[in-house]
């Protein structure tokens, strides 16, 4: 080990009140760089716009480095808000993904100085495939901007990075230029928030607007159910049994004549009744709340939280009993 240097670059201390002065710096910055974006964009955002909502196939989006990483996300909102999208990586498209670009497509090229060698390589195979280029940069007189058939301009003044190298503010500008493409497109196209949920079933919404009342009801033998003439401990059996806190009184035919509950159970005990004695239809609540199995689940929560009720019968279109459920129900199907 003689002669070997062992030194190490020593590390300077951490700085608490220049680190903060640095984060403000670079959102200044980033916030400086999308009021300039959005002096800027006009015409040719537009004309953007039109080229995608006519597009016969799908928007490819393609971008190197960290423009290829804005690129996943932008293809990404695209294709979750009605715009059919995908990312190819540029070098990956020189050995065989072009394959995926078919005439009719939009292609959207994002790259900063727009002098990417990997994305300006493939741009002629690109105009022969009779494909509309979107340019994302912020170099007006770069190989990309002169080969694409329009240009955003996602210029900045200076990168966020003290050395003004990273990408920061560029990529930011990138991506809600993005954001703003796929804005425009879901409000040209009438998207909707029952469409936003087709395509997110698993989410918070998509379990919301997709999930209907037959999807979490109690149906079959699992309905708790009585006739009108039934005996008290017939109708306390029936409750039991169903574990529901309610029971139905309906007649041969299905129509709802009445629902018994937990509540009105309570009610009759604090007045000593002799409870054995009375039927099912004297006891009954007349006008139960109900709700159609082909309602929206979120629908029969409001209704519950409205009519301050833990469980709804649930009818078909011809009126007749079906299923039940409760706030228990609903919570296990996390609609609410």
């Amino acid at each position: 080990m003689d002669g070997a240097d062992l030194s190490v670059t020593a590390r300077p201390a951490f700085d608490a009140e220049r680190a903060l002065r640095l984060g403000h710096r670079t959102f200044d910055i980033e916030a400086q760089a999308l009021l300039g974006l959005k002096a800027r964009t006009g015409s040719a955002f537009t004309a953007a716009v039109a080229a995608i909502l006519g597009c016969r196939g799908r928007v490819v989006v393609m971008g190197m480095g960290k423009s290829g990483h804005i690129g996943r996300k932008i293809a990404a909102t695209l294709s979750s808000t009605g715009t059919p999208a995908l990312f190819v990586h540029p070098a990956e498209a020189s050995h065989g993904d072009l394959g995926m670009v078919a005439a009719g497509d939009v292609v959207l090229a994002i790259s900063n100085s727009g002098e990417s060698d990997e994305l300006n390589a493939i741009l002629p195979v690109l105009k022969r495939l009779d494909v509309l280029v979107v340019a994302m940069t912020g170099g007006a007189d770069s190989a990309l901007a002169r080969h694409a058939d329009l240009r955003l301009d996602s210029t900045v003044d200076q990168e966020a990075c003290p050395l003004n190298l990273a990408p920061t503010a560029s990529t930011t500008a990138q991506l809600a230029l993005g954001d703003a493409l796929a804005v425009a497109l879901l409000d040209a196209r009438g998207f909707r928030e029952e469409d936003f949920a087709r395509s997110h079933p698993g989410g918070a919404l998509g379990r919301k607007l997709l999930t209907h009342v037959r999807d979490v009801m109690r149906a079959g033998d699992a309905v708790p159910r009585v006739a009108a003439n039934a005996g008290f401990i017939e109708l306390m059996r029936e409750m039991t049994d169903k574990g529901l806190g309610a029971t139905a009184v309906a007649d041969e035919e299905g129509r709802v004549l009445g629902i018994f509950t937990d509540g009105d159970l309570r009610r009759l005990v604090a007045k000593g009744q002799d409870l054995r004695a009375l039927a099912a239809h004297e006891v009954m609540h007349p006008r139960p709340h109900l709700v159609r199995e082909d309602a929206l689940a979120v629908d029969a929560a409001d209704m519950m939280e409205r009519h301050r009720v833990t469980s709804l019968l649930v009818v078909d279109a011809a009126g007749r009993l079906i299923g039940a459920l409760n706030s228990n129900d609903l919570m296990r199907a996390k609609v609410i």
